[in-house]
């Protein structure tokens, strides 16, 4: 029959409150420990959602500093345990202490078990929506802008913008550093387009060869060239239907500039050897990390193919513009690699997660991934630190103008705190040193979600 009960660990030396709390519980299937190594013993093996604990552990049962150390151990193995803590009535400082370092309630001995089971109750119902809530956002991958995962309003007008676009035929352009997710926002077009049950095809142009990417590109007939054995169909063409991206468009040869303006006017192309006119329906989706105004300048691009490509223009936001997102997706990337792996609870140190706030992400969110993914795979413990990041920290101009310094501080400390909280109001308003009405206010006036 325990087999289908819950799990629930009581940490307690005394044999008689263990007796007591076990007869009282015998809903769950009721765990003992009476010290810190067996309390810990039990939290690997079983992996409680609920933890009860008194703070007067041996070898210092009339202090709380054996509890307290258990109680950090148990959030570091597993951050997600909800631990009630039970005190006596002189206590209080400590039971404040332990809710501030991570306890999620206390309660007062001797305990009322009918009060107590209701705390324990209301905390089981907490862990299962914290973990139905995180296997919806892993599952959630076939929403075409799943991969996009931010709170700032900059990107996620960028979304809103893909959303609008998305049902017409317009050529979109979409500007980005290497790394910001370009790639993600085509597919989510064509995903998002009447097209998305017809072909995704994408083109590297900086990736082929020149002498190759003509034939890539517009395909080949049947001797046109030596080892052309066959009869071969180009991208554009395979895309017919649906949606095809060009990435990197900067690095477009002149000579193929020419030929793409003309499909972009004619929709049509030529094969290579080719003396049939083929018209072809597709929807043109670029993207590149370059300045194409300073390359037309330069005389490396066409001006009218620039034109041509631009009907809608998306500029993507590098990470390092976006305040508090490198911490969510920090956060995201542990939860998926400690799944992949099938590792433990993993979490971040204090000074982990002030080096992946500061420092500034030169290869945005491609480098913040291969980061954290590294992190998992070779953290000993079961925190994170910054030296298994390796990463430096480096400074941010501010704003010298005062009030703007005000808002731009208050803004940066809400979205730090809802982003090291991974979105738990509670411990974000703790982290602030606000109560819960307070960081309402301030999500309202800041307009964070």
């Amino acid at each position: 029959m325990s087999q289908n009960k819950k799990h629930l660990l009581v940490i307690e030396d005394d044999p008689g409150l263990q007796k007591q709390l076990r007869w009282s519980f015998d809903a769950y299937d009721v765990l003992v420990a009476g010290d810190r190594e067996s309390a810990l013993a039990q939290v690997r093996r079983h992996e409680p959602a609920v933890v009860t604990m008194d703070l007067g552990l041996p070898p210092d049962p009339d202090g709380a500093s054996e509890g307290l150390a258990t109680l950090k151990q148990i959030l570091a193995l597993a951050p997600d345990t909800k631990v009630i803590v039970l005190t006596g009535n002189q206590d209080h400082a400590n039971a404040v202490k332990a809710i501030g370092m991570g306890a999620y309630d206390f309660h007062q001995k001797p305990f009322d078990p009918e009060m107590l089971g209701l705390v324990i109750q209301r905390a089981f119902f907490l862990n299962a929506l914290q973990q139905e809530n995180r296997s919806l956002l892993q599952t959630q991958a076939d929403s075409p802008l799943a991969g996009i995962i931010s709170r700032d309003p900059g990107l996620i007008k960028v979304c809103r913008s893909v959303e609008k676009v998305a049902p017409s035929d317009a050529t979109v352009m979409l500007l980005g550093e290497s790394g910001t997710g370009k790639e993600v926002l085509a597919k989510a077009l064509h995903q998002l387009s009447p097209r998305q049950g017809k072909r995704f095809m994408a083109i590297n142009c900086a990736a082929i060869p020149e002498n190759l990417l003509e034939s890539e590109l517009f395909g080949y007939e049947k001797g046109a060239f030596t080892g052309a054995a066959k009869q071969t169909l180009g991208k554009i063409e395979l895309a017919s239907g649906g949606v095809f991206f060009l990435d990197e468009v900067g690095d477009l040869p002149m000579s193929l500039q020419a030929k793409l303006l003309r499909f972009l006017q004619e929709r049509v192309i030529e094969r290579i050897g080719g003396r049939q006119e083929i018209p072809v329906d597709v929807r043109i989706v670029c993207a590149t990390h370059q300045n194409l105004k300073e390359l037309i300048v330069a005389g490396r691009f066409r001006e009218d193919l620039y034109y041509r490509l631009s009907e809608i223009v998306v500029t993507i936001p590098p990470l390092r513009a976006r305040v508090g997102d490198a911490t969510l997706l920090a956060h995201h990337f542990k939860n998926r690699f400690t799944a992949q792996e099938g590792r433990s609870s993993l979490n971040f140190s204090q000074e982990a997660l002030a080096a992946i706030e500061s420092y500034s992400w030169p290869g945005n969110v491609r480098e913040l991934e291969n980061c954290i993914k590294r992190a998992v795979i070779m953290t000993d413990g079961p925190q994170v630190s910054a030296e298994d990041l390796g990463l430096q920290a480096s400074a941010m101009e501010e704003p010298i103008n005062l009030r703007q310094a005000r808002e731009e501080a208050e803004y940066k400390a809400l979205v730090k705190a809802l982003a090291r909280a991974d979105g738990n109001l509670v411990k974000a308003a703790e982290l602030l040193g606000i109560s819960r009405p307070t960081i309402y206010d301030l999500m309202s006036r800041h307009g964070v979600k």
